[in-house]
Order: C-alpha cells, then structure tokens, then sequence
C-alpha cells in the first residue's frame, strides 16, 4: 500500500494498490493500469565467460589425454619389467631379484656401467638401491626355453656353492628371454688385466703365487668339497677376479657341469677356451676333473711366464707349454719367467710353479696330479717334484709319505701314481 499527503490541502490523497487494483478517496475502484507500475529490476542468469565457454572442452580433452597417456604409460612399464615365473622357480625365491632393481642399481644398463663383454653376456657394475651393496649384474640372452630352464636351474644350484676363493652367485631374475646372474662384485677386475692390459701395473710375485694357491684351493672344493662335483670347464685368467685384497676368487661358471659323485659325467661336446682345452676333451667331449686340471696347469704357466697359452706369433714359442718345456729341457726353466718381475720372485717357489704347470698341462690324463696333489705341492706339504722325461714324454717321480697327506685316491689317482712310478724307475732325473 502507497499512501500520499497534499502540501497544499492537508487532505490526504491516497493511492491503494492492492492486488492489481487502485482505491481513490472517493471509495470508488478503478481497474490499475499495469503499464503504470514502477519496474522492478530484472533477475536473470549470469552471462557465461566466453573464455570458459571455449577453454572448458580443451581442459576437458586435456584431462582425459593425461588419464589415457598414464594408462598407457604404465602398462608399457610393466611390459618392460615383467618377469617371468614358472612354478619350479618358487622354491628359490630368495634367490630371485626384482628387474626392476636391477635396472636401478645398472642405471638402465648404461654402457659407463659396463665391466666386459663376453661369449655368455654383457657384465654391469651396479648398486643396490635398498642396501648400497655393489653388486656385477651379467645379462645372459637365451631364447630357448626348454634350455632357459636347464641353465637356470644349473645356475641355481650352482649358486648354493661357498668358498671364499669363488665367486658367490647373490641371485638371479628371469625377464622374457634374458637371464641375469648378480654376482659379488670384484672390485680389482679380473687378473688377465694385471698381467696383459696394463705391463705399467703388475702384480708382485708374491702376489701372484697368493693367487695360485687360491684358485687351486676353490678348485679343490668343486671337485671334492661340495655334494655334487663341478666341472669349470672354463679356467683362465680372465675368469680369475680379484677382490679388495687382491685374493682370487674363480668365476664365470656359465660353462660348469655337474654331476654325482662316483659317477661318470656325460659326453657333450667340447667346450671353453682354445689353449686351454684337454686334448681328449677336444677329441672326446667328456669333461672331467682332469680336464679342469690341464686348463688350471695352462694357467699356472700364464701367471708365472706373463704370456697368453697361444701368441699371434710365427716364430718358436708360440705355445706356451711346448715353449716351457723347451726351457726346461735346456735345464733352465726359470727362463721362462715373466720378464716384467725382473729379480723379485723367490726361486724355489717360481720353479715349483713352472714345474706344475707342466705336470698338470701333460698330454696324458693318468700322467697329471689330482687337484688335492697340486695344492699339497703349493703349500709345500710336499717337495717339488722331480720331473724327467723319456723321448719327449714329461713324467715326475712319486713321493714316499704322500698317501699320508691325500685322502684316498681314486681309481685314476691309482692308475696315475702307477704310471709315475714305472715311468720314473726307467729314466734318470734331471
């Protein structure tokens, strides 16, 4: 209701709008006239941005660009990190490594990581992420799958072996096609660098001679100290790593045989290193305790003499046990030491080296020492032996008292002590 007074008459005019109508003083109704209203202001919805109306499809296409590249994003890592577990594996689980830390610790396998190259693999120095342990991570490719889980569980079994002077396998993982082996990791390379890689940087003798008597200790233990006997296969300097302490630990079993003891091993086909290889091996595919023996005899030269088993060279000397054996028919076998050690090597122990390098690397098998006779010979638990020769045949007399020192020989270590014998009553020493 709107009521209005008149300045001039005192009376008041009063104006009734109520309900669409209009009451004058007189009392009378007259119809209101809607046009007259006073208007009210108009309520109405907002004007919509016109930079939301065009940016809001593009956030919209933005958002669900991110979701669908995420989704993708993670099933292409999961690809790439996938591993592969079969049920024969579950038993070793805390032998089995996470790809994706092994990735972490190599720095995606970037080739500065990268230690060597060989036949079997490329080898990476890593760190492990949850516990900073170094570790040597060697990524094997094998695509045969019945063979993949052969080699996995040859390695598998392998990795339960624990000798201070082998290379302790930590793990494994299985991606795909590949296999990788995580190792101890060896922070002094491996021994060929010390001998070949670097003439400025050499080992002394008495380090060198440390060395030998390690790996004939590790050797002795996969022949004889372990539930099964392992076979290397493989022996040389460049599978000999050195730790912190310069000891030397035999590694790279990626061509080990096992098998039970009292058994024969089975005929495969030959295998390692040329130089270093068994003439019946090569002949006869059969690896045995006495091939590792002639490989380990190769190497006995190698460390002692400074030079590969076979040089690219046309003159004599070539191979190095015929070159030896020259040296030691003229009655000067220390000639054939390593020229970089000048005078610093003690005498009897150089001669006890080179003397077994050429017992062990003997073209007969029942002609060389068990690995338990060799390791008596470097702990001098018994004298050098005394080589002689009939024609060009290399023979060595047996010692009295070391059946005491041995354990019980086997029917080859009989056989070989038999022959020794005959041989030495026929010829004159030396």
């Amino acid at each position: 209701m709107y009521v209005g007074f008149s300045s001039s008459t005192g009376s008041a005019l009063t104006s009734h709008y109520v309900l669409g109508w209009s009451f004058r003083a007189n009392g009378e109704a007259q119809a209101l006239a809607l046009s007259r209203l006073p208007k009210l202001p108009q309520i109405g919805k907002k004007e919509t941005s016109k930079a939301l109306t065009i940016g809001l499809p593009w956030v919209v296409l933005f958002i669900i660009s991110m979701l669908i590249w995420s989704a993708v994003y993670v099933m292409r890592r999961k690809r790439k990190f996938a591993e592969v577990l079969e049920d024969w594996e579950r038993d070793y689980g805390p032998h089995r490594f996470n790809y994706k830390d092994l990735y972490i610790a190599t720095k995606g396998f970037r080739n500065q990581e990268l230690l060597g190259t060989g036949g079997f693999g490329r080898v990476y120095r890593g760190i492990l992420p949850t516990s900073n342990i170094e570790i040597a991570v060697k990524r094997v490719s094998h695509e045969s799958r019945q063979g993949m889980r052969e080699f996995v569980a040859e390695i598998l079994s392998i990795g339960r072996l624990r000798h201070h002077n082998i290379v302790s396998l930590l793990g494994y993982c299985r991606r795909k096609g590949e296999l990788l082996l995580v190792y101890d990791y060896m922070p002094n390379g491996s021994l060929d660098k010390y001998l070949y890689k670097q003439p400025t940087v050499t080992l002394n003798w008495r380090q060198r001679f440390r060395v030998i008597k390690g790996v004939a200790s590790g050797l002795l233990y996969l022949h004889e100290g372990w539930e099964q006997v392992v076979i290397h296969r493989d022996i040389k300097a460049s599978n000999i790593l050195l730790d912190a302490d310069l000891n030397g630990r035999l590694g790279d079993f990626g061509l080990a045989r096992l098998y039970d003891h009292g058994t024969d091993p089975q005929t495969t086909h030959a295998a390692g290193t040329l130089g270093y290889l068994a003439p019946e091996h090569v002949r006869t595919g059969k690896a045995t305790r006495s091939t590792d023996v002639f490989a380990f005899g190769v190497f006995l030269l190698e460390v002692a003499c400074g030079r590969r088993p076979i040089e690219n060279r046309d003159v004599e000397g070539s191979i190095l046990v015929d070159w030896v054996f020259s040296c030691w028919e003229k009655g000067a076998i220390l000639e054939a030491r390593d020229p970089k050690l000048g005078a610093e090597f003690v005498e009897e122990e150089m001669e006890l080296v080179l003397k077994l390098g050429l017992m062990c690397s003997h073209p007969e098998p029942l002609m060389r020492p068990s690995t338990r006779q060799v390791l008596h010979y470097l702990e001098g638990d018994i004298p050098t032996p005394e080589l002689s020769s009939i024609g060009s045949r290399l023979t060595f007399d047996h010692h009295e008292g070391f059946d005491d020192l041995a354990m019980p020989p086997s029917s080859m270590d009989k056989a070989f002590q038999l022959s020794s014998v005959a041989d030495s009553l026929l010829s004159g020493g030396r």
